[in-house]
C-alpha cells in the first residue's frame, strides 16, 4: 500500500490552500469536526480497506493498493 499526493499540481495547490485557510479541516467539508481534519477520519478507514484504491474525497491523496 502506497500513498502520494494528487498527480495534479493545481489540485494540490488549490486543496493545501484550502487547509491552510481552514485551520487543516477538509476544505471540502462543511463541519469542522475532528473527523474532517486532513487526513479525515472518512480516508483513514478507506486507507484501513485493503481492496479500497483510489482518492480521498478532496482529491488531495491517492491510496494505491
Amino acid at each position: 500500500m502506497k500513498i502520494r499526493l494528487n498527480e495534479d499540481p493545481e489540485i494540490v495547490r488549490t486543496v493545501k490552500e484550502g487547509l491552510k485557510q481552514t485551520g487543516g479541516y477538509c476544505p471540502c467539508r462543511l463541519q469542522r469536526t475532528e473527523d474532517n481534519r486532513c487526513m479525515c477520519k472518512e480516508f483513514r478507514e478507506q486507507i484501513a480497506d485493503e481492496n479500497f484504491e483510489g482518492y480521498c474525497h478532496c482529491l488531495l491523496y491517492y491510496k494505491e493498493k
